[in-house]
């Protein structure tokens, strides 16, 4: 009786497992869910797709038509603002043409907010006056990287510019740059704003690794 018992619980517990494992997912699984969430957060707040061709013709989305740009790799890319346009918010120039270029080298500076859309949550924010007191003191800092054939982002904290590196994407994440964020920056200038939606392939590492979309308002991209 007792062996009956025991080889009772036994199959309770192998049922256990291999009820475990069927609810897992397998990779090509939580990509379809990434695909879905994206497609249902852009479905929610009336985001217009338009292509890249259509969007080349000038490199303007229409805010007011709330246009985003949907690139091949999964990336839509809004642009709030092309360049520092603001004189009392610097920044500032008169033209799109009159405002630098990013280029090798340079280290930018960032403030932004990120949204998981999968858990429809904020999960960092370092613009300013965000309820996340101790993220806005600094904006994060990142050093450009455009060799001609790639580009490449790396958050810093370099001897006397550790000021502008807080506790932002850089202090909890790796500090590599996400990819997304990188391809706005060959259609903006100097103190521009922009909004995205990066999924997890174009994304930092814990969005790799969960495979987790994130949405992203980064009011200022701007060179130090």
């Amino acid at each position: 009786m007792k062996k009956l018992a025991s080889l009772f619980i036994a199959l309770i517990a192998l049922g256990g497992i291999f009820q475990a494992c069927d609810n897992s997912k397998t990779y090509a699984e939580m990509l379809e869910d990434e695909r879905d969430a994206v497609n249902d957060y852009i479905k929610k707040y009336g985001i217009n797709v338009i292509s890249v061709e259509e969007f080349e013709k000038d490199t303007i989305t229409d805010v007011s038509k709330n246009e985003y740009v949907g690139f091949s790799n999964g990336v839509y890319l809004q642009i709030v603002e092309r360049y520092g346009n603001n004189p009392n918010y610097p920044p500032y120039y008169n033209s799109f043409e009159e405002a630098p270029v990013f280029e090798n080298n340079n280290l930018i500076l960032s403030r932004f907010v990120e949204v998981d859309i999968l858990e429809n949550d904020t999960t960092l924010a370092s613009n300013v006056c965000n309820r996340y007191q101790y993220y806005n003191i600094y904006p994060d800092g990142f050093r450009y990287t455009d060799n001609g054939y790639s580009i490449y982002g790396q958050f810093v904290a370099e001897p006397g510019l550790a000021y502008y590196f807080g506790f932002g994407m850089g202090g909890l994440y790796d500090s590599t740059v996400p990819s997304g964020w990188l391809m706005a920056l060959g259609y903006i200038r100097d103190g521009a704003h922009v909004r995205m939606i990066v999924p997890s392939k174009s994304g930092h590492s814990t969005a790799q690794q969960y495979v987790y979309p994130y949405f992203y308002d980064i009011r200022k991209f701007s060179i130090y």
